[in-house]
């Protein structure tokens, strides 16, 4: 079986570091990764090409896209694609973060999934993937036993801190 893959599609290269974010996540997982840049705002044509490149290829695949201030780019890439689309908007703080509604509100029929933190976006493409892939999911797996170990590490390192007067 050929190897899932997630496609990150940025709007700018300007989302250069948020990627790197997510790609981070994704190769922590083993994942397959391509990154490319093409907006739909300007150069729809391109976009629309590389889309039906991508499509004709077999593999099982997530769009991850990330494109802040007018997000067109997830509406765009779900509207043609069959793959399920994770938008991963970058928040940009001059806006005061009200460019995050241009991800959340899209027309009828276009459903990308929305994670703002870029290491959920590549879990949530891993959790995908997972279901055509079991050593993605053993991964997956085996990466949320060693949170909640540290979580419960962490519990019981807190515990200790207890003053011996609130023991008696």
């Amino acid at each position: 079986m050929a190897r899932p893959l997630v496609v990150i599609l940025m709007g700018s290269r300007s989302d250069l570091e948020h990627a790197r974010a997510v790609i981070r996540a994704l190769e922590e997982l083993g994942i397959d990764w391509e990154l490319r840049v093409a907006s739909a705002h300007k150069v729809p044509d391109y976009l629309l090409g590389m889309l039906r490149q991508y499509e004709a290829d077999p593999r099982p695949k997530v769009y991850i896209t990330i494109a802040g201030r007018s997000n067109a780019l997830s509406g765009l890439v779900d509207g043609q694609v069959l793959a399920p689309v994770i938008a991963c908007p970058p928040i940009s703080e001059s806006f005061g973060g009200a460019d995050i509604f241009s991800s959340l509100r899209m027309p009828g029929g276009i459903a990308p999934a929305v994670v703002l933190d870029p290491a959920g976006a590549a879990l949530l493409a891993a959790k995908i993937l997972g279901l055509h892939d079991a050593s993605i999911r053993e991964r997956v797996a085996a990466m949320q036993a060693q949170s909640r170990q540290r979580l419960l590490a962490d519990d019981e390192a807190v515990r200790a801190l207890r003053p011996a007067a609130q023991e008696a």
